[in-house]
């Protein structure tokens, strides 16, 4: 399997961001992603999707959409769309309808920002997820880091302090994020974890302070989606779209939060009777499963097992568990960065079956 570094959710001039097909593939080429999944807002640009050749550097760029009722007030329940090949906004109004059309042409959907808090003192409304009686979707967005962002602006020197020391908003994907991630998976549905930047550039100022919150390039170093797919990308745009979409829609990869250090070369997966499973496969119990958990460093390491710490380790960089029981099996790593310990890690399931 190889690994591959995707940056998903972001904005353009085309919505409410300002910058761009041309500028995220700049940024995403400096800050050295395999590839891009732009989503604006309610409208599928047509003829910019493919590889971009920059500086000397090359990144795939796929065009999505983030879908929402635009007649709701608050806009909720957004949905990120990707992979359908046509526009499929005008379904917004039935969230259940939506998704099933996103199935119908072969896309992938996940719920945006489940939970997304308002900050009253810049006037964003809450857009948290409300409609979790849906079934069908492929995934959900467990770490977004403009949620996380919003969630700390209790006051406008807040906003400065944060503008102005990006590095010290993230420490992980909200606790109820997790909870809602780990009660689906319980109750027997297959959901995908992503994370996504939900970059803009936005441009903000504060009487003479001015500043953009989060220019592209950094927000491609942070909040990232690991995957793994069959072979190295062939730089074929078709091909490799194919690759990319499948190892979404599987589960095949992790979120890693990669500007304390690049979380490239994490492994987790588990060795039964007669095969292996990477993250998103079903693997057998009969006979006992060895898991086989492999960090790029010395950190914080949980075995989660159906929503619940299993076993916790801190002293080395390879760890095995051993085990006969059936149940949703996951790795969460945390580390230090700047006086605080951050989520670093988030890996998919590997699934253990009677």
């Amino acid at each position: 399997m190889h690994e591959i570094i995707l940056n998903i959710h972001m904005h353009t001039t085309y919505s409410d961001g300002h910058g761009s097909h041309e500028d995220i593939a700049r940024a995403a080429v400096s800050a050295g992603v395999d590839a891009v999944i732009v989503t604006d807002h309610n409208v599928l640009v047509s003829g910019l999707e493919g590889y971009y050749e920059i500086d000397g550097g090359r990144v795939l760029i796929l065009i999505g959409e983030e879908i929402h009722d635009q007649t709701r007030d608050p806009q909720k329940d957004h949905l990120l769309v990707i992979g359908s090949g046509r526009e499929l906004a005008t379904f917004a109004p039935d969230t259940r309808h939506l998704i099933e059309m996103v199935r119908q042409e072969n896309g992938v959907s996940f719920i945006a920002h489940p939970y997304d808090p308002a900050s009253p003192v810049f006037k964003e409304p809450d857009i948290t997820w409300e409609n979790w009686d849906v079934r069908g979707f492929t995934g959900i967005e467990i770490w977004n880091a403009m949620s996380e962002f919003k969630s700390l602006l209790k006051s406008k020197m807040h906003g400065v302090y944060y503008a102005f020391n990006p590095d010290r908003v993230a420490t992980g994907p909200d606790p109820r994020t997790l909870k809602k991630w780990d009660e689906l998976l319980k109750q027997g549905q297959r959901v995908v974890a992503i994370g996504g930047t939900d970059a803009h550039a936005i441009p903000a100022s504060i009487g003479p302070l001015q500043r953009i919150l989060f220019p592209y390039e950094y927000h491609f170093k942070t909040i990232n989606t690991h995957l793994y797919i069959p072979h190295p990308l062939l730089h074929d745009y078709e091909s490799d779209r194919q690759m990319i979409l499948s190892a979404l829609a599987n589960g095949r990869g992790f979120i890693g939060y990669d500007l304390p250090e690049l979380t490239r070369g994490f492994r987790f997966y588990a060795q039964g009777m007669d095969r292996t499973a990477w993250m998103g496969e079903e693997i057998s119990a009969q006979r006992g499963v060895t898991f086989q958990i492999c960090l790029p460093r010395i950190a914080e390491c949980h075995l989660i097992k159906d929503g619940a710490v299993l076993r916790k380790w801190n002293n080395r960089e390879n760890y095995t568990h051993i085990t006969n029981e059936p149940g949703i099996y996951r790795i969460e790593a945390f580390i230090d960065f700047l006086g605080k310990r951050r989520g670093w890690i988030y890996s998919n399931p590997i699934y253990v079956r009677k």
